[in-house]
C-alpha cells in the first residue's frame, strides 16, 4: 500500500471502521470470521475477505508508521526465536527485546542459521530506536556465536559485547513468543510467507504500543493508542 494523503482513499468503508477492525485483529485472537460477526453486531456488514485484505494493507503500515515515534530500548538484549507454520511448513520467528521487555526488533525467515540470525541482528540494529547492545542474551542455537563473530570481525557489532548462552534468562522473550502463537492459532496458520510477515508485523507494532513503547499511547489507555493510530494515517478517532 503506498502511503499517500489519503491512505483510505476507494475504500467502502471509513477510515474509523477499518481502523477498528485491524486494532482489534492485531490485538486479540480472533478468526477474521469473528471479526465479521463483531462488525455485523455493530451494524457493519463486511466479508471476512475484505477484512483479510485491510489486515495486508494496513498491518505492515502501522508497523512502518510508529517506528519513528518508539522509546529508545536499552543495550541488554534477549534474542530467541520461535516456529511459525507457513503453507503446512514451519518458519522461524526471530525476536528480541532488552532487559525491560521492550521490543527490539522481529524478522520472519525461512531458515534458522547463522545467516538468519546475521541478517536479524543488522535488521535490529537499524532501527532509530536501538543501541549497540552490551550484552546478548541467547538460547544454545549455535548459529549465534557464528553470526556475532563475524558481526564483531565486520565491526557491524560492538566488539565488547558479550554474548550469553542461557536460555532460563530468555523468559521474557518466550513470552512475547507465546503471545503471538496465541493470536496465529485462530486463524490456522498463514498461506504464504508475504501474508505471513505483513499479519506478524500488526501484531508486533500493536504488541510495542500495548507495551507503552510510544509515549504518547500509554500502555493502559486504549482511548489514547486508539487516538494515536489514526493520527499516524491523519484521520480523526
Amino acid at each position: 500500500m503506498q502511503s499517500n494523503k489519503n491512505p483510505f482513499k476507494g475504500r467502502q468503508f471509513t477510515a474509523e471502521i477499518i481502523l477498528w477492525a485491524v486494532r482489534w485483529y492485531l490485538q486479540f485472537p480472533i478468526s477474521y470470521r469473528d471479526l465479521e460477526c463483531m462488525l455485523s453486531d455493530r451494524g457493519v456488514q463486511v466479508d471476512h475477505t475484505t477484512l483479510f485484505r485491510w489486515i495486508q494493507a494496513y498491518a505492515p503500515e502501522i508497523e512502518k508508521r510508529i517506528r519513528p515515534h518508539l522509546r529508545m530500548t536499552n543495550g541488554s538484549w534477549r534474542l530467541d526465536e520461535t516456529y511459525i507454520r507457513v503453507k503446512g511448513k514451519w518458519v522461524y520467528l526471530y525476536s528480541a527485546v532488552d532487559a525491560a521487555g521492550q521490543t527490539i526488533d522481529f524478522l520472519l525467515s525461512p531458515k534458522r542459521d547463522a545467516a538468519a540470525a546475521r541478517r536479524f541482528f543488522r535488521k535490529a540494529l537499524g532501527q532509530s530506536h536501538t543501541v549497540n547492545p552490551r550484552t546478548v542474551t541467547v538460547d544454545k542455537n549455535a548459529a549465534y556465536p557464528i553470526a556475532v563473530k563475524a558481526m564483531k570481525r565486520a565491526r557491524e557489532l560492538w566488539r565488547f559485547a558479550k554474548l550469553r548462552q542461557l536460555k532460563f534468562l530468555n523468559n521474557i522473550v518466550e513470552q512475547d513468543h507465546r503471545r503471538i502463537k496465541r493470536l496465529v492459532n485462530p486463524g490456522l496458520g498463514f498461506k504464504s510467507f508475504a501474508t505471513a510477515s505483513r499479519t506478524i508485523a500488526g501484531y508486533e507494532a500493536m504488541a510495542m504500543i500495548r507495551k507503552g513503547q510510544v509515549a504518547r499511547a500509554p500502555a493502559s489507555d486504549m482511548g489514547a493508542q486508539r487516538d494515536f493510530i489514526a493520527a499516524l494515517f491523519g484521520t480523526a478517532a
